[in-house]
């Protein structure tokens, strides 16, 4: 891939964020993310490359744009293949509260796993714990490497979980551990990412999410040498089948960081829609808005931090403030 793609890839994240956060406390999750799909999509259309998306908003005839197999970019340059989510948190920006993000990763093409909407149970840790964790093992395990590998007490350690039902247990076995919790409603793309920054006061994530958001934090955490590991949990016979159309014949498999995002290549950017730990959300100041968005490559080991100034009446022109 081109080293250029990495600046393409953030502006197409800042349209998106800045279509979204005009949505931002309205109670309209939908309008939020169509409003990110439709700029998200318009600015694919200008960047130098031959993309297909294998992770978008469904099937061709579930969705009207961004859809899986879609074709997007100029139709020259690096064939790569694309995970989208216009709104990562959909339901956090109807509400206006944290870590809603636009969110786009990119890689050679065949190297990301076409993962099906169904769920993954996943475990995500920074560049200290690589190497350390095992999805086959306990809660109390896992806990105990971690803290470890980053010279910590279990005490010390901040687990992020979804806030849902299914996760009763997990929270009981985190808590009797020792370990303490932070409990999200949505957005475990953004919680996975957090685990490598150590100023988010985020160690690990543990839990069952969407598979989708599964690859595209394995994207973002092979450019920051972080390490996720994903098991798919097919709730019926039909998305079984589609695990094995997938290759995939034992669903109990554990998937590594190079079965979700192979090669040594990829490109991850997110813009922030609502302030997070990690990222400002979208700021509308007058005749301008104001955006936060990293773009962080895996070849390189590049991560930058971008603010970007735009304005309202014309074509929005990055600002990059080292």
């Amino acid at each position: 891939m081109e080293r250029s793609l990495s600046m393409e890839i953030a502006r197409v994240t800042e349209a998106a964020a800045l279509a979204s956060a005009r949505w931002m406390g309205r109670g309209e999750k939908e309008e939020a993310d169509g409003a990110a799909t439709e700029a998200m999509r318009t600015v694919f259309d200008t960047v130098p490359m031959k993309g297909t998306v294998v992770i978008g908003e469904g099937e061709k005839d579930e969705a009207p744009m961004l859809y899986i197999g879609e074709e997007v970019g100029q139709g020259q340059g690096p064939e790569v293949d694309i995970a989208v989510d216009p709104v990562e948190g959909t339901n956090i920006v109807a509400l206006g509260t944290w870590n809603a993000l636009c969110v786009v990763g990119i890689a050679n093409r065949g190297r990301l796993l076409h993962a099906p909407d169904m769920y993954m149970e996943k475990i995500a840790v920074g560049p200290e714990a690589v190497g350390k964790i095992d999805l086959d093992a306990s809660v109390e395990e896992n806990l105990k490497a971690v803290a470890e590998a980053k010279g910590k007490d279990i005490e010390d350690i901040v687990v992020v979980v979804l806030n849902r039902p299914r996760h009763d247990q997990l929270i009981k076995e985190i808590r009797e551990a020792g370990a303490r919790i932070k409990l999200i409603p949505d957005g475990d793309v953004a919680a996975s990412i957090n685990a490598a920054f150590d100023h988010t006061g985020v160690d690990v994530l543990m839990g069952i999410g969407g598979a989708p958001e599964g690859v595209l934090s394995a994207i973002g955490l092979k450019a920051l040498g972080g390490e996720i590991q994903g098991r798919l949990k097919p709730v019926d016979e039909v998305q079984e089948e589609r695990c094995r159309k997938m290759g995939i014949e034992d669903v109990s498999k554990v998937l590594k960081m190079e079965d979700l995002c192979g090669g040594d290549d990829a490109i991850f950017a997110a813009t922030g829609i609502t302030d997070g730990e990690l990222l400002q959300g979208v700021q509308f100041k007058g005749d301008k808005a104001t955006t936060e968005t990293v773009v962080m490559r895996a070849k390189s080991g590049t991560v930058r931090f971008i603010d970007g100034t735009h304005s309202l009446e014309k074509k929005p022109d990055l600002v990059i403030k080292d």
